[in-house]
């Protein structure tokens, strides 16, 4: 049997994962006492049929036990968002938030696309919990995708040419 390999350092972890680009989107939930978001980039599709996305929140972030039992909105983040994204991160370049008036779940305003869900189940991921979330409602809007990779913002411009007619 193979000698076991010691697992890669969490900085070597990731600097390798920084490669890989994402959209990002904006986590916003009910707070205690006002609406109140996260920045993630780790966020995927799951299913179809039920309508699940995945989200993953580090065990140390402040809306971790928040958002296991209570709905939640993915906002995806458009070009022009980077300074939401900061906000919700709590970096430098911040914005203040525009809230969608009537909304269900807490949403920003003018989301590149959003996705409202229900918790629908949570697991163990290590130093993070994989929460499932149930789509409730989406929506989305033309424009070019606010991106992250090698550490940094960036754009991706829409393309005329999509491929939702495959799905």
């Amino acid at each position: 049997m193979p000698e076991a390999l010691a697992p890669p350092s969490p900085a070597a972890l990731r600097a390798c994962m920084a490669r890989f680009a994402t959209g990002v989107t904006v986590v916003t939930y009910d707070g205690e006492d006002s609406p109140r978001g996260a920045t993630m980039n780790s966020f995927t599709s799951v299913s179809a049929d039920p309508p699940l996305v995945l989200i993953s929140v580090a065990h140390r972030a402040r809306c971790h036990d928040q958002l296991l039992d209570r709905p939640f909105c993915v906002n995806i983040l458009g070009a022009e968002q980077e300074p939401l994204a900061r906000q919700f991160a709590g970096g430098p370049g911040a914005a203040e938030p525009r809230w969608t008036a009537g909304a269900r779940v807490p949403r920003l305003d003018n989301p590149l696309a959003w996705v409202e869900c229900e918790p629908w189940r949570a697991y163990d991921g290590g130093d993070h919990t994989l929460v499932l979330g149930r789509v409730t409602d989406l929506g989305h809007r033309d424009g070019d995708a606010l991106t992250y990779a090698w550490s940094r913002f960036g754009t991706l411009a829409e393309s005329a040419d999509g491929i939702e007619h495959l799905f």
